[in-house]
């Protein structure tokens, strides 16, 4: 039966591929190979298959190589613009500060202005309050002169023997009360004259206060939505930052303690600061959320420190492809993740760290390790070429090795491990959580 089904298929293929027969001669025979319609067939595509498999798997690692070329020139455009925003915002921060400086200046001044037109106002009215009692002070001698002079004129009209009421005694007293009258409508008019002067000053630091108050609120609203754009910006600008650390299974707020304890250092000369009535630094509304503003940049300043600390950077750069991911092979753990690429292409740190080891290890092939900061450490296994010796400090960036396929290798790739207190982790979390930085 199997005979008879394989002769109808080579009689039905019989019109598209005859039948062909290849000679072999020799110096004493000839034979001949009988290729069958059926045999031709399978060699055609078999052929076939080989060539659609080459197809697809170079058109794999082409789109494979465009890809990873593009996912790093994105890394690089994304870093720049970060670099952009943060100079941004800090020249932004710097303009802002010099602006508040500025106005707490102006309003100063101006508040010293009024001061010195209210003290003038106030002596004024001292002023008035002692011609009032000069004013009183003459009237009383004045009049205890008037009743002196009385008695002595009376008494010298009685000695010269005129009556008290005599017409020079009564021509006298109008003449003294006239003078009298003149010298106090002089006094009370001069009086009078620097009263509304005080009250024109008055008016005039009235309405210089009031314009003052008026161009403290408008630069107090002016400065109320430049922080709340700056809170804003500092806001969106963090969270990426965030969720970095979140991603790697870090926490935030540990990544930044411990970074700030080798980035505390302070110095110079104390100097005194004002206080207020209150006995503490007077910091206005602005002056605290300036103050966080700056907080936050600085929290900004160490995430970059410690992104450069901790792998979040490709160890690779050039063209390659994930040839082999982390978890169980083969009935056995494999510890990291392997890049495939050829041999020398370069291999650089992922972040600032200390050559903990660079030498060759069975399996691993050449090794190198680094240790970084919160206990992580680095693998590269599998190297052609070592290019940093053992305690060597490192930096993010920086050509550590060449790619090869040293030790139990199949090809040229690297196999790449992170490891925290020594227990090894999944390279690709921290791969993933550095697309949001480079």
């Amino acid at each position: 039966m199997p005979r008879r089904i394989l002769d109808r298929l080579n009689t039905r293929l019989e019109r598209w591929l005859p039948e062909q027969r290849l000679f072999l001669k020799s110096d004493s025979a000839t034979r001949f190979v009988r290729l069958r319609p059926l045999t031709q067939a399978s060699v055609l595509a078999i052929g076939a298959g080989l060539f659609a498999w080459a197809t697809v798997a170079t058109s794999m690692l082409f789109i494979e190589g465009i890809s990873s070329g593009g996912a790093a020139q994105n890394e690089k455009i994304a870093k720049a613009a970060f670099e952009r925003r943060l100079d941004t915002l800090s020249k932004e921060r710097d303009t802002r500060a010099a602006e508040a400086l500025a106005a707490q200046d102006r309003f100063q001044t101006a508040m010293t202005q009024v001061s010195k037109m209210q003290s003038a106002l106030l002596s004024s009215e001292e002023r008035k309050r002692e011609l009032e009692t000069g004013i009183g002070v003459i009237q009383s001698t004045l009049r205890r002169t008037m009743d002196e002079r009385d008695d002595a004129r009376t008494k010298l009209a009685k000695v010269e023997g005129v009556g008290t009421n005599g017409g020079a005694t009564q021509a006298a007293r109008a003449q003294d009360m006239a003078k009298t009258v003149d010298f106090l409508s002089a006094a009370l008019g001069q009086t009078a004259q620097e009263r509304d002067s005080a009250n024109a000053d008055a008016k005039a630091a009235q309405i210089a206060v009031d314009r003052i108050a008026m161009q403290k609120r408008l630069m107090e609203e002016r400065n109320d939505e430049i922080f709340t754009t700056l809170e804003g910006a500092v806001k969106i600008s963090m969270a990426p930052l965030d969720k970095v650390f979140k991603q790697a299974g870090m926490d935030p707020n540990h990544v930044l303690a411990e970074i700030k304890k080798g980035y505390s250092g302070t110095g110079g000369p104390l100097n005194t600061i004002s206080l207020s009535s209150k006995g503490t630094a007077d910091l206005g509304g602005d002056t605290a959320r300036a103050e966080d503003i700056l907080r936050k940049l600085d929290d900004m300043n160490m995430y970059r420190i410690a992104v450069d600390k901790l792998p979040f950077a490709m160890p690779v750069k050039a063209h390659f492809r994930f040839s082999s991911p982390f978890g169980r092979r083969w009935g056995k753990m494999h510890e990291g993740v392997d890049m495939a690429a050829p041999t020398g292409t370069p291999i650089y740190a992922p972040a600032d760290g200390v050559v903990i080891a660079a030498e060759w290890e069975r399996g691993y092939g050449n090794l190198i390790k680094i240790r970084h900061e919160f206990g992580i450490t680095t693998r590269y296994g599998h190297l052609s070429k070592i290019r940093v010796k053992r305690g060597q400090k490192v930096s993010q960036g920086e050509r550590i090795a060449d790619m090869g396929s040293t030790g139990h290798s199949t090809g040229p790739h690297l196999h790449y491990e992170i490891r925290i207190s020594g227990k090894a982790i999944n390279p690709m979390t921290f791969i993933k959580a550095g697309k949001n930085v480079f």
